[in-house]
Parts: C-alpha cells; sequence; structure tokens
C-alpha cells in the first residue's frame, strides 16, 4: 500500500507546485501496457475474501513475471530519470522473490507493526500466504524482504521492503515533476 500512498503525495506535490494532472499525458511512456497485465497477474495470486487464489500452484513464479513485466516497462521508459530509481526498487525486488522460490519474504514483526496481525498469523502458522513467505533462516536475503513499515495508524499501512521504498520515491518525483507546467522559453507558447 505504500505505492498507493505514493501516487497521493506525488499528486499533491504536482498539484503545490501549481501542476496539473493532465500535464502526464505528456510524458510518452512506451508499453503502458505491460503495467495492467503485471497487476493483473499480481492480483490473481491474492485470495479473493475467503476463496483461495485464482493461481495457486505456480503463484510465485506468476510473482516474477509481473516483476519483470514492470521491468520491461522501466526499461523502455529510462529517459526518464525517476524511472530509473523506480528500476533499481524492481530489481531489488525481482532478486529477493526470485531467490525465494517466487515469494517475497516478510517480517513478521513489521507486519504486526502495520497493523497486519491476520498475515501475519497466518504466515505463522502456514509460513506462506500469496506471494509472502516468512522470514527464517531458510530464507535468502532478508535485508531485502519486506523489513520496513507504515504505523499501523496510517489508513492502509503495511509492511514493504527497500525495492518498495525506492519505486515509492520514483512514483513521487515522477509524479510531482512531471505534473508542473511545461515552461515558456524565449517568448514560445507552451506546447
Amino acid at each position: 500500500m505504500i505505492l498507493l500512498w505514493a501516487v497521493v503525495i506525488g499528486i499533491v506535490i504536482g498539484l503545490l507546485r501549481l501542476g496539473n494532472v493532465r500535464n502526464l499525458a505528456r510524458l510518452d511512456l512506451h508499453g503502458l501496457w505491460l503495467i495492467p497485465i503485471a497487476l493483473v497477474a499480481q492480483l490473481l495470486i491474492f485470495p479473493l475474501g475467503k476463496n483461495p487464489p485464482i493461481i495457486s500452484t505456480c503463484a510465485g513464479w506468476v510473482h516474477v513475471l509481473s516483476y519483470l513485466l514492470l521491468l520491461v516497462f522501466v526499461l523502455v521508459n529510462l529517459r526518464h530519470w525517476q524511472l530509473f530509481i523506480m528500476g533499481v526498487g524492481l530489481i531489488l525486488n525481482l532478486v529477493v522473490i526470485a531467490f525465494n522460490g517466487g515469494w517475497m519474504p516478510a517480517s513478521e514483526n513489521a507486519l504486526r507493526a502495520a497493523g497486519m496481525d491476520a498475515v501475519a498469523d497466518t504466515l505463522v502458522s502456514d509460513s506462506f500466504y500469496t506471494n509472502i513467505i516468512l522470514m527464517g533462516e531458510s530464507t535468502r536475503l532478508n535485508f531485502l524482504g519486506d523489513r520496513l513499515y507504515l504505523p499501523k495508524c496510517i489508513p492502509l499501512a503495511s509492511a514493504f521492503s527497500i525495492g518498495d521504498l525506492l519505486l515509492a520515491i520514483g512514483i513521487i518525483l515522477l509524479l510531482g515533476m512531471k505534473m508542473a507546467s511545461p515552461k515558456k522559453s524565449h517568448g514560445e507558447p507552451a506546447d
């Protein structure tokens, strides 16, 4: 949920800089269709209510695939330096997910501090939940896993990784800076 907060913060910063959301249409981003496909892939591995996820047998590899799609999107749009920051975050997440068989390791303490007790309880009893596993001695690269958290007093608080933090920073910078109106130069009208 940190990424949702990043979108909100980025838009607020853009508006405070006297920008307009319509200016984002001028970004000329290629491969935008990769984002909804990646998001749908990630949604397919989450349970819907009390029902099991739609894709459960290969959920870990669907998770990896979703990150690969997002990474391709970033690579074809690197002319925007903010996407470079997002790309580093994606790579960090992809590495830790791939090294752990398609699951993101999450800290029980971070989940509980974010108010995600039900997820923490499920992880403690089953060791994995949708796209995350409980951190332990057998998990690899735990320092890249979901160790950070938004406190539970914040709406939609959750645990997140260093990679997610970099993704959030990239989103905030992209939205906050690119919403600003193009500047006029030498008396020419803005395009």
